[in-house]
């Protein structure tokens, strides 16, 4: 198994992308700590996890509270005796599908201000223990938003743009310590729809187009060069094959899992 005997940290470890990478971490040996705000939804990928023979502890984390992560990253480490993987998978409801023009201060920074701050808050903490070790990886998601192609995203496009940016400033800062960092960059995924906060970001351009959201996604899905878009299960496996250490000599990397609705 790739990550046999790991300790893995799943930020968002219930939602849709948090929880499906967290099956694949428990599938390949990892024991998951799933830290999110809704105890049902972290319960409910537990309890998978468990059903499945793997091992999964959950806990209620404000990410945007830095007192709370810390103490939390603190509490595992003094269990599990370190952190070998971290993962920020946390979404927030943000404003698509609005132009510049009709854009507000507050909805533009809205976005850059929280994830940003869980992405700061949540590397902070779980390195601090793997510095210790001299081991481990930070992943962190983005989004083709980060490749200005667009309108009506300035806001989040920016985000993405800034966690990907992130992402290689922490691999030059860690780097030294052993620490590995890679950005994941997929696509929309229709499965993923109901299970996040996709569902309310999406709603607004859907019903500005005429159409519902799946087919909204399945238009979208033909400017993939491979005519479709990911699956969930694509992108966890990709999680779980750059967490290990046969991508021992990867950091510092954006992973295009676009199914090339973008090109790098």
């Amino acid at each position: 198994m790739l990550l046999n005997g790991k300790i893995a940290v799943v930020y968002g470890g219930g939602g849709a992308i948090g929880g499906a990478t967290a099956r694949a971490f428990a599938r390949e040996g990892a024991h998951l700590f799933l830290a999110g705000r809704t105890q049902s939804r972290l319960d409910t990928v537990a309890n998978d996890i468990r059903s499945a023979g793997g091992k999964a502890e959950t806990a209620v984390v404000d990410v945007l509270d830095e007192d709370q992560v810390e103490h939390h990253a603190d509490a595992v480490a003094a269990k599990a005796g370190r952190i070998d993987i971290a993962m920020n998978a946390v979404g927030f409801v943000h404003v698509q599908s609005v132009l510049f023009s009709d854009l507000s201060l507050a909805d533009f920074e809205s976005p850059i201000h929280e994830f940003m701050r869980s992405h700061f808050i949540t590397a902070k903490a779980a390195t601090r223990h793997m510095a210790k070790q001299g081991s481990g990886v930070f992943l962190t998601l983005s989004t083709p938003g980060a490749r200005p192609s667009g309108t009506g995203y300035i806001g989040y496009g920016t985000t993405c743009a800034a966690i990907e940016s992130f992402t290689g400033h922490l691999a030059a800062e860690l780097g030294g310590k052993g620490i590995r960092t890679i950005c994941l960059r997929p696509d929309a995924m229709p499965e993923a729809v109901e299970l996040s906060y996709a569902k309310k970001v999406f709603t607004p351009a859907a019903e500005a187009a005429g159409m519902s959201i799946d087919a909204m996604l399945q238009e979208h899905a033909k400017s993939a060069k491979l005519g479709r878009l990911p699956r969930l299960a694509e992108v966890a496996d990709y999680a779980a094959f750059v967490a290990s250490d046969r991508a021992g000599a990867m950091t510092g990397a954006i992973a295009n899992l676009t199914c090339g609705s973008v090109i790098d």
